[in-house]
């Protein structure tokens, strides 16, 4: 039996506060087999960025553990915590993260920035992954001129340019009208259709039906 794409075992993360520590997420523990689209929703507050940012790798937490493809790497160094998050993780943050005076396609290379591809390797997966969410004909646009979905089209492109085992996504259509947030869902779905593992924090109840599971998370604990 294949070990799952991420495993969270007992994991807490305690952030130092003026008035004492914040315990942000308290003894969490869950597990993602390969091809899941999993989602957490809760109230503001309750952990889930934190969470997500902890099965993403740019997070180490107090205590626990974290499993990536049967590797724990809770207590792995910046540098090779890094490396794994470029080889395995594709992240894709709620504000975008573009850089708004480059065109589309060096947004999405922006991804081999730490890799050793040739320019040549880039530049097809880039263009395939533009291909991908519909935007190949949009990669010489400057990332400014864009609709909110397709900015946010274009980050994830920029996600999966590298195929991910793991893909990340925090709050993916929080900035986005009901049609834009559609069109960035579908893509996630067709990306799950072909294999990809998806992780999703959200508070938009209508988006759990294109996942396969749903975590609850309130207090820093998951309550269903």
């Amino acid at each position: 039996m294949n070990d799952p794409v991420l495993r969270i075992c007992g994991v807490s993360k305690r952030f130092p506060a003026p008035g004492g520590a914040v315990e942000a997420l308290r003894d969490v523990s869950l597990e993602l087999a390969e091809g899941e689209f999993v989602a957490i929703t809760g109230p503001s507050g309750s952990g889930k960025s934190t969470l997500l940012h902890i099965a993403a790798l740019l997070e180490t937490p107090t205590s626990g553990d974290v499993w990536l493809d049967g590797e724990n790497v809770a207590n792995l160094s910046g540098r090779a915590l890094a490396a794994r998050r470029g080889r395995k993780i594709g992240m894709v943050f709620q504000k975008f993260c573009l850089l708004p005076h480059r065109n589309v396609l060096d947004n999405v290379l922006f991804r081999f920035r730490y890799t050793r591809h040739p320019r040549a390797e880039a530049r097809a997966l880039a263009c395939a992954a533009l291909e991908t969410v519909g935007l190949r004909e949009r990669m010489e646009h400057k990332a400014r001129l864009l609709s909110g979905g397709e900015m946010q089209r274009v980050a994830l492109a920029r996600a999966i340019a590298l195929p991910p085992r793991l893909l990340a996504a925090d709050e993916p259509t929080g900035n986005l009208d009901r049609a834009a947030a559609e069109g960035v869902m579908d893509c996630l779905r067709a990306l799950n259709g072909r294999g990809v593992t998806i992780l999703l924090v959200t508070h938009n109840d209508a988006l759990l039906r294109h996942c396969s599971r749903h975590l609850r998370l309130e207090d820093g604990r998951i309550v269903s």
